[in-house]
């Protein structure tokens, strides 16, 4: 009860102690306007109902919020859109490796055997140049291209700074474009 009539910055300080009830209490204040946030961004009402649980589980979890920078709204919103920018980029590379495979489909009932050699000698290459890069630059490119995470999100995957995966995924890129110059 003492602590539902302090400011945001006490009861974000007595998250950070572990007082569980803090979490509720800031959730109370701010949950619903987390979620009409998210439901513009999401357009979808469960997913901004997700999304506004995994902003509070990460305000919780990761204590990132710095009092001296700013609102705890300020932050949630900012919080709240960096989520939804990356389920968005996820859904979208989720629906293009759809689309790649359903292609696909058609396109083995469609083709004559000549344009199926084709593509199996393109799909080779490509494989093959894969094969020639670094071990990190082919993780970096299949965490961004096939699994569609951020630079960040790659960066804490990995462990490594964001410099060194913008690095890694630069060098694989242009050396991708350098052996694989005859199929353009």
């Amino acid at each position: 009860m003492l602590l539902l009539n302090q400011t945001d910055a006490a009861v974000y300080t007595a998250l950070l102690a572990g007082e569980t009830l803090a979490l509720g209490i800031l959730y109370e204040r701010y949950g619903e306007a987390v979620y009409r946030f998210a439901l513009r961004l999401l357009g979808n009402t469960q997913e901004a109902e997700d999304l506004t649980q995994e902003v509070f589980i990460t305000l919780w979890r990761k204590k990132a919020y710095d009092p001296q920078r700013g609102s705890i709204l300020a932050f949630l919103n900012t919080l709240t859109r960096s989520k939804a920018i990356d389920r968005h980029r996820q859904t979208q590379a989720q629906w293009r490796l759809q689309e790649r495979w359903s292609l696909d489909d058609s396109q083995k009932h469609r083709s004559d055997l000549m344009d199926k050699l084709t593509l199996q000698e393109i799909s080779c290459q490509v494989q093959a140049a894969m094969a020639e890069l670094s071990t990190n630059q082919r993780t970096v490119l299949e965490m961004a291209y096939f699994d569609g995470l951020s630079q960040s999100e790659i960066a804490e995957n990995l462990h490594i700074p964001m410099g060194t995966v913008k690095t890694h995924k630069r060098n694989a890129l242009l050396k991708l474009r350098k052996t694989l110059t005859e199929l353009l």
